[in-house]
């Protein structure tokens, strides 16, 4: 059998699992829609600055560390841990909380707010940290080849935390703290899988243990999309082949086997096995028109919330703003329960600064600042039309140079924004959904779109939407995931 293998889309799982196979010796080939890979991992250069188009840090070191020792290859990029892993500013206040590591000198910030900190925030640790050791190589590191075989795997989990299935991460907060700014902090996490702590589920106060206990958080030096660069130079060294600007509309099959894909130019893109490194449920629906993922049955699935983004070059300094930092307003609870399908509650913005130019001075010119926002807001579902962007965007300046203490709205030289209808477009995400299909209870495990095809046996999915969810680390397990399919379908 040939080991010819063409995989579509550039992501981050889809260059992992190609360099997984390039270095057992398959032959790979990349077909990209864009102008250049990497997916949402990506980035924007222009007039001198450079931003991180979406994820601007990393938990879960090891995962990528793992990664290379499998391809036989050193880490091609630098990475440095995050120390304090952010800030927090809430609105009508002075006070800024650095969220450190470090449970001593996170306890000095919130003793006077919620006495016996430092107790309940241990205890807290301890039963995120039983979830993650208890679920995370029986549920989220495995294939499944059957909803039975999942439902096995859940009954070897510990019953302990049955009940922890039948809370929000919000309540399950609200169990060890008592103090709303500690549960907005301790919660923010929620937002990183594209929901809300009140529609998020308490198994993933696991994340919280990544966060404080486990392995923290990381930048990469000179930005993310260094990850990108690194890995596509390892796979160009093991002669896979990169093609741009090529979108894959249709395709051809024989039975139970694809035999190729079509490009919007009309080429023929043939391999014995093909990847899918796009959104696992929008491919199925855009290019295979399977029924069971057409736009009725899309609708009804349970999406995450879309991302208005946007980027600035400004010609002054912020020394006064950390390099990752969250801006929170007064109406927390009312914000989070809206925001998923309420676009009002843009009024009054959450929101994400990523200061790139911090720590890397050659991701602005000398006396600017590269500024990346993310702000939480409706999908396309909720939200169909983004003509007021520019006014959401101007607001959230003001409030941000009100928070600093420094108006920036006259300092800024680059501005460019993305709504969830860019992000649509850009990356073919449903509804605009920045992180694919949410991780409700019923799209977990076994119960996401497969990562292997449901007609076609030399067809599998890596990434966006299928197994084991949101992340960089997810996307890398994945990867694994995805290979072991891959090699078990060639040993047949």
């Amino acid at each position: 059998m040939s080991k010819e293998v063409i995989i579509i889309g550039t992501g981050l799982g889809g260059l992992a699992t190609g360099l997984r196979l390039a270095s057992r010796g398959y032959k790979i080939t990349f077909v990209e829609k864009n102008e250049k890979p990497g997916g949402r991992l990506n980035q924007i250069k222009k007039d001198g600055f450079t931003f991180d188009i979406g994820p601007s840090f990393f938990s879960m070191p090891y995962e990528f560390e793992e990664l290379v020792k499998d391809c036989g290859i050193d880490l091609p990029f630098e990475f440095t841990e995050l120390d304090p892993l952010y800030t927090v500013n809430f609105s009508n206040s002075e006070r800024k909380f650095y969220l450190y590591k470090d449970i001593k000198k996170l306890t000095q910030q919130f003793d006077d707010i919620e006495p016996g900190f430092e107790q309940k925030f241990r205890k807290y640790l301890k039963k995120c940290e039983a979830l993650f050791n208890d679920t995370l190589d029986i549920v989220i590191k495995q294939n499944f080849d059957s909803k039975t075989d999942y439902l096995k795997a859940l009954m070897k989990v510990n019953p302990v935390h049955i009940s922890v299935l039948y809370k929000t991460f919000w309540k399950q907060a609200g169990k060890y703290f008592k103090s709303k700014e500690v549960r907005q902090i301790i919660s923010l996490i929620a937002f990183f899988l594209g929901r809300t702590p009140f529609d998020t589920n308490a198994v993933y106060t696991l994340l919280s243990h990544i966060e404080f206990k486990h392995n923290g958080y990381y930048n990469v030096k000179g930005g993310m999309y260094k990850i990108v660069e690194g890995l596509v130079n390892e796979l160009k060294k093991k002669n896979a082949i990169f093609h741009y600007n090529t979108e894959i509309v249709d395709f051809e099959s024989n039975n139970n086997r694809l035999k190729y894909f079509t490009d919007n130019k009309g080429k023929k893109w043939q391999a014995d096995t093909f990847i899918i490194n796009a959104d696992a449920a929008q491919f199925r629906n855009s290019v295979f028109k399977r029924k069971k993922f057409n736009d009725s049955k899309l609708n009804k699935m349970s999406w995450t919330m879309g991302y208005l983004t946007f980027y600035l070059g400004i010609n002054v300094k912020l020394p006064q703003v950390e390099q990752h930092n969250y801006f929170l307003g007064s109406n927390y609870e009312e914000y989070s329960k809206g925001v998923i399908k309420n676009p009002g509650t843009l009024e009054k913005p959450y929101y994400y600064v990523n200061v790139l130019s911090k720590h890397n001075d050659d991701c602005a010119p000398d006396g600017h600042e590269a500024l990346f926002f993310v702000c939480p807001v409706p999908n396309l579902l909720y939200k169909s039309n983004w003509n007021d962007k520019n006014i959401i965007v101007d607001s959230i300046i003001r409030d941000f140079s009100k928070r600093i203490k420094q108006d920036i709205s006259e300092s800024i030289v680059l501005r460019m924004e993305y709504t969830p209808e860019d992000w649509q477009n850009m990356f073919n995400l449903y509804a605009g959904a920045g992180l694919g299909l949410s991780h409700k209870m019923l799209q977990i495990g076994a119960l996401r779109p497969k990562n292997y095809d449901e007609e076609f046996n030399n067809t599998f999915y890596v990434g966006s939407s299928t197994i084991p969810g949101a992340g960089l680390p997810m996307v890398i397990i994945s990867s694994k995931l995805t290979t072991d399919r891959v090699l078990k379908y060639y040993c047949q």
